[in-house]
């Protein structure tokens, strides 16, 4: 198969509108070709195509920021002599200037099918100034790893935020092509808007959304694998905890832990709680110590997820779920214990992280409420995720 960054590469007909354009990219250390050349570099060795700046999302265009909330600065790329303008630094929406230095600007961003990574609202931010400043978009498509699945309560009105740029449920299930024909309907923006198409992508073939035949580089620093990518749906959600997720491990956002929990015991709890949200997976008790970030240096007992080789199930893995039940568990087994990180997440001043994360409160209340069941999570969850799915066929690729 072939993404749309190789198609633009190979194709001088899909090239030709760009002749005489200057072109911009807005790409990440994992925006590369087949061949493993960085999109910046094979775009620039074309002749016809007139690089003049480039983009670069959170954790920059290198992703050399480890963390989360690290801001990048501007800088000048020393290798093709362009301006490489930062959307996580001074900035999360494009600047005028910056919007000035190109005609067309090529996305090519590897996702993780997830609503609060954050590549999909600097998809948006970009999409707006673009229809702001009468500039062409053009996103180079790439696969979403965690497939066409969906789950998740939809975002509320009144709580988009950085990590929540629109009312989707968690897990949405598009590429990131198909998103922006979500966002320029839902927003209504007018802007020139074109998808450079996978050929041959089979969300539901071998590996159910990521191709077996093609390398997986980070498209951040915490992303380091397609296990982690189908369990981040659920796993995101401990930032907003004082669980640790593995930051500061070599397995982050696979795992949960803390050095004050049981890891069998809460295993065996969610086993007798909801069964059903543990199918298509396997859960591990595990003992780590995290270099760097929470727990930093201590001994803590966990769970890894397994959403990988014999163990897993494409059609009934529920990393949401799951990891609702987790926390549930949890409040249940250790009364009193602090499980909400109060800070402000990705800026976000007067809400708790947790909730920030989840787009509304109805999680947290329901992971609180001690007789509350699983059924009564589906039941607030599943309205959603119906609408959602009955909406996609209009936006569509593949």
């Amino acid at each position: 198969m072939k993404f749309g960054i190789d198609r633009l590469i190979e194709d001088a007909d899909l090239r030709r509108p760009l002749a005489g354009k200057r072109v911009a990219l807005l790409a990440h250390p994992a925006s590369v070709t087949q061949d493993l050349v960085h999109s910046l570099d094979a775009l620039s060795a074309i002749d016809g195509i007139n690089v003049t700046a480039a983009f670069g999302p959170q954790h920059g265009l290198r992703g050399d920021k480890q963390d989360n909330m690290i801001e990048s600065p501007d800088y000048n790329d020393p290798v093709h002599d362009i301006p490489v303008f930062s959307l996580y630094g001074e900035v999360r929406r494009p600047t005028g200037q910056s919007m000035g230095t190109f005609d067309v600007i090529l996305i090519d961003l590897q996702d993780l099918g997830c609503r609060i990574y954050t590549f999909i609202t600097t998809l948006r931010y970009m999409l707006e100034a673009a229809a702001e400043h009468g500039k062409t978009v053009w996103v180079l498509d790439r696969p979403n790893p965690a497939g066409r699945p969906i789950e998740g309560t939809l975002l509320e009105e009144g709580w988009e935020s950085f990590v929540g740029a629109g009312p989707m449920p968690m897990r949405h299930g598009l590429t990131m092509g198909e998103m922006g024909r979500w966002m320029i309907s839902h927003f209504n923006l007018n802007v020139d808007y074109q998808v450079i198409e996978m050929q041959g992508w089979q969300p539901g073939g071998p590996g159910y959304g990521w191709p077996v035949d093609r390398i997986w580089i980070n498209p951040s620093p915490n992303a380091p694998n397609v296990n982690m990518a189908r369990a981040y749906a659920g796993t995101v959600m401990l930032e907003g905890t004082n669980l640790s997720e593995g930051r500061g491990t070599t397995r982050p956002l696979e795992l949960f832990g803390a050095p004050d929990i049981d890891a069998r015991a809460v295993i065996a709890e969610m086993q007798r709680k909801a069964p059903q949200w543990l199918k298509g997976c396997a859960l591990r008790e595990i003992w780590f110590e995290p270099t760097f970030h929470k727990h930093q240096a201590k001994l803590c007992n966990g769970v890894q997820i397994h959403a990988e080789g014999p163990f897993y199930d494409h059609g009934s893995f529920r990393p949401w779920r799951l990891q609702a039940l987790a926390l549930k568990v949890i409040g249940k087994l250790y009364p009193g214990y602090e499980l909400w990180r109060d800070f402000p997440y990705e800026y976000e001043e007067g809400r708790l992280a947790f909730d920030v994360i989840n787009g509304g409160t109805a999680l947290r209340e329901w992971i609180e409420n001690p007789s509350a069941i699983a059924n009564d999570l589906d039941a607030i969850a599943a309205p959603d995720e119906r609408a959602w799915v009955q909406m996609l066929g209009d936006f569509l690729l593949y």
